[in-house]
């Protein structure tokens, strides 16, 4: 800003630019746009004081154009893009989109940033490829539009198509869902209208999200589909037990997603695992409530891609319908679901803290003539202990078509404490293996 002021300071001094060649009464030539003093104006014709006038206007037209990239340059300071310099106040999604396209033309790291505050979101999509890394940092609370109405695509915020992506900061995304888990009908219709999701992440590659709250979305709070190496960290979902079809963090189609050290209360799967998830690593969780972490459901959809390498460990689960999961649908499509491990969890007043069902039959609207079509194998649960809500804390329900393969059992130590008994357990067309402390006596 200062070489502008100085700039001003020239031309209102009386220096002009000159738009073509002259000569002085001395002969000497001046070439096109070279700055010439007041001495040489005082000594034109008056013929020359005609372009004047077009001389000061590209003064000012120059000016306004400096003025103008430092208004840019103000927006975007250090490579910090701020949605409140490019106009954002109550409602920021003009914003943001901007403030966005601006980041993600950078050539070098860039961040958007929302301050601390309270603003209106309308549905966005921020979509790369950027040309460099980029974050979003947001420390504000962003509030959706209630009425579902108000959405198409199925998402409120949705990242997309981009390389090195954060989210970060200490902000929230509010859904604000009370009223659309009124109208819903999933928990009746398998067949329901999808409400939108909170945020989505579509073929994110080398991302980071961490602490952020994300709030009583519609539907599911976090959609991942198609990504590489996505971490979420110190990542807080939140919404009543009674809210509908609002799982935490759904993965499909995803190799190397990370989620440490974070806290899931929900309406539905605190984590669920949709086909072609790979390398999920699951550390350091509390869960509750909700339904637990569930991989599945499987077999529902054709052509349904392989699930595997799925690791769940040190994670607590508190107050929920299920604990650890696996579940596929009856008499429909084929898969397959391998390679999965649970591993030091514990159980706080859970019912079915171990549950393996391939008769997982939602609404009652399924056929149970035929058997899941989906292959399960290589699976363990090892150092689970705790309290369960209801007397069967194990129960492994294989397929009958196709029973399970390489399940094992160890040290599970879990309580009931009700009137029906001990805990125990309950197995059908599987053979688990079966060492150290196991509380849950029957398979």
């Amino acid at each position: 800003m200062d070489k502008i002021h100085q700039l001003l300071a020239k031309i209102t001094s009386g220096v002009e630019f000159l738009p073509d060649p002259i000569k002085d009464q001395r002969g000497r030539l001046y070439h096109k746009y070279v700055c010439v003093p007041k001495v040489v104006k005082k000594e034109r014709n008056i013929a020359n004081k005609k372009m004047g006038l077009k001389v000061v206007s590209s003064a000012i037209i120059l000016f306004s154009l400096l003025l103008l990239l430092a208004s840019t340059a103000k927006a975007q300071s250090n490579g910090v893009f701020d949605v409140t310099k490019y106009g954002g106040k109550q409602d920021i999604t003009a914003a943001l989109t901007n403030a966005w396209k601006d980041a993600c033309a950078s050539t070098k790291p860039s961040k958007v940033r929302i301050p601390s505050g309270t603003y209106s979101l309308r549905q966005v999509t921020l979509a790369g490829p950027c040309k460099a890394a980029i974050e979003l940092q947001v420390n504000g609370i962003l509030k959706a539009p209630v009425n579902p109405d108000q959405f198409s695509g199925g998402h409120w915020v949705n990242f997309r198509y981009i390389d090195h992506l954060t989210l970060s900061g200490s902000g929230t995304f509010d859904g604000q869902g009370n009223v659309a888990w009124s109208k819903s009908t999933c928990s009746k219709n398998k067949n329901c209208e999808g409400l939108p999701m909170n945020i989505r992440f579509d073929f994110i590659t080398n991302g980071l999200v961490r602490d952020i709250t994300t709030r009583d979305s519609k539907n599911f709070h976090v959609n991942v589909l198609g990504c590489k190496n996505l971490t979420f960290q110190h990542f807080t979902v939140t919404a009543p037990a009674e809210s509908i079809n609002t799982d935490g963090i759904h993965i499909g189609r995803s190799t190397g997603i990370y989620i440490i050290d974070s806290k899931i209360g929900t309406g539905d799967d605190c984590i669920s695992v949709g086909d072609g998830t790979e390398e999920l690593h699951v550390t350091g969780v509390t869960c509750g409530p909700g339904h637990g972490i569930s991989v599945g459901s499987l077999g529902r959809y054709p052509n349904e891609k392989p699930v595997s390498g799925i690791f769940v460990k040190n994670c607590t689960i508190s107050n929920t319908a299920n604990g650890v999961r696996i579940k596929s649908w009856p008499n429909l499509y084929g898969g397959v679901a391998s390679n999965m491990h649970f591993e030091d969890i514990v159980m706080n007043n859970v019912q079915n803290p171990i549950l393996l069902d391939q008769v997982y039959c939602p609404w009652n609207q399924c056929s149970l003539k035929a058997p899941s079509k989906v292959k399960i194998s290589d699976v363990s649960f090892k150092n689970i202990r705790g309290t369960s809500a209801t007397p069967v804390a194990v129960k492994l329900a294989c397929s009958s078509g196709i029973p399970c393969e390489k399940v094992e059992l160890a040290n599970i130590n879990l309580v009931y404490s009700g009137s029906e008994g001990p805990a125990k357990s309950q197995c059908s067309y599987v053979k688990p293996k079966i060492s150290g402390i196991m509380s849950a006596s029957g398979c």
